[in-house]
């Protein structure tokens, strides 16, 4: 069956022409489905698809592709998987495409330079894990899991010249990425222009009514809408979600640059992460990471600015709201506890070891925080304590170290509690013997 839906010539139902409790209804389910989007395409796309899913009684399939190169999964990544719930919930079909096909080519998008390509045995190891850490988020029995390779690997290079006709150069090349590279006279090989294509004919043969991505798989996801087009079938909505930023406030949330906050870590780590944030990230986060309702959100943020609340009791709510996602009500609660306890003023573990830090002493009697790490144990080189600094995981008293450039005075430390991380401490002692 072909069919057309949405706004500007794709044949949509209006669903504000008539306050019908349909409509409503549709409206209501839009406006929660649309908590924490970027955009949508087209603007309407989201209840037209609603109303078509209506109008013909059958529910949507909404896309997510996914290359199986990272498989641990992380709040940034949790952050699509909880769309794609509350799609599930309302009894919508989630399709999760694993890029085996495409992943031997390797997603281009954002690099200033070829990816390498994997090989099938990392793709099958990779693949293999993600079944099982999707079930964490999505419902089993609405989600439908299946690898391009099926489609992707029975064409034949006839086939494949067929459907790049569907696809000119000067539109790949207006990919940033692609467009940079070809400025800079740096080399683009022809597989890497084949990506988004191949990522579009997932659209088609899928039959997608919506497809769910970040902000920077724009151009794929579009191309989809494209390619589905021409081939005869109505095309996709596109929603993108915003990266989410990571611990370190900067750059999005990332295993490889280590601000992230996986979805199975300990929950006592994950509570002592989520503690670690900005206080001008805490929005960001109950948007897209919590079910907190918006118009509460506004409330706690505005008294923890006036001073009504203790910003740090607004970010204890909300690494309770996390962990209870993850791992429920008690050891979200337990981690609280934990929390409180170790960053209650002088309440410390009794069996504290006591470390002597005269070994990270300059000259000048300042000491450099990434040297006091290793000196007492709790990293094993400057590399992992500047990586620790920069997480936010490294703690003075209770109070965050600022910078991974940190040199305080010799003397200033003496007695001090110094902490990595939830359950890593040490008392500094000067001239002690260790």
């Amino acid at each position: 069956m072909r069919y057309h839906v949405g706004a500007e010539g794709e044949g949509g139902v209006n669903v504000q022409a008539n306050s019908t409790e349909e409509d409503l209804e549709i409206r209501a389910q839009a406006e929660q489905l649309k908590r924490g989007i970027q955009a949508v395409v087209p603007e309407n796309g989201l209840e037209d698809k609603l109303a078509l899913s209506k109008r013909e009684k059958r529910p949507l399939r909404i896309k997510l592709g996914l290359d199986p190169t990272a498989p641990d999964i992380h709040l940034g990544f949790a952050v699509v998987l909880r769309k794609l719930r509350q799609f599930q919930d309302m009894g919508h079909q989630v399709v999760i495409i694993i890029g085996d096909y495409t992943a031997l080519i390797g997603d281009p998008s954002g690099r200033s330079a070829t990816r390498p390509m994997l090989s099938a045995e990392e793709i099958k190891k990779n693949a293999e894990t993600y079944v099982d850490q999707l079930a964490r988020i999505l419902q089993r029995e609405r989600t439908e899991v299946r690898f391009n390779g099926e489609w992707l690997g029975k064409l034949d290079f006839a086939e494949v010249v067929k459907l790049a006709a569907h696809m000119t150069v000067a539109q790949v090349l207006q990919r940033d990425d692609f467009a940079n590279r070809f400025g800079a006279h740096q080399p683009i090989s022809l597989h890497e222009l084949l990506y988004p294509l191949a990522q579009a004919y997932d659209s088609v043969a899928i039959r997608a009514d919506i497809e769910m991505g970040g902000q920077d798989q724009t151009f794929n996801i579009l191309a989809g809408r494209d390619l589905q087009r021409e081939m005869g079938q109505a095309p996709q909505a596109a929603m993108f979600m915003p990266l989410l930023v990571g611990l370190d406030g900067h750059k999005k949330m990332s295993k490889s640059l280590g601000n992230y906050v996986g979805i199975s870590e300990d929950p006592v780590v994950m509570f002592s992460k989520i503690m670690s944030l900005s206080d001008e990230a805490m929005k960001e986060y109950f948007v897209l990471c919590t079910d907190v309702p918006l118009d509460e959100v506004e409330m706690l943020l505005a008294e923890s600015t006036t001073g009504r609340t203790n910003p740090r009791d607004v970010k204890r709510r909300l690494a309770k709201e996390i962990v209870t996602i993850y791992h429920g009500d008690a050891p979200s609660v337990a981690a609280d506890d934990e929390w409180m306890r170790v960053h209650s003023a002088g309440e410390v573990p009794q069996d504290m070891p006591v470390m002597g830090y005269d070994a990270a002493i300059s000259k000048a009697g300042t000491v450099w925080v990434c040297k006091l790490l290793v000196t007492v144990g709790l990293a094993t080189g400057t590399g992992e304590a500047r990586r620790l600094v920069q997480q936010g995981a490294v703690s003075v008293n209770g109070e965050k170290v600022p910078s991974s450039e940190w040199e305080p005075q010799a003397g200033e430390l003496d007695g001090t509690v110094l902490k990595v991380g939830a359950k890593r401490y040490v008392k500094l002692q000067r001239n002690s013997q260790h």
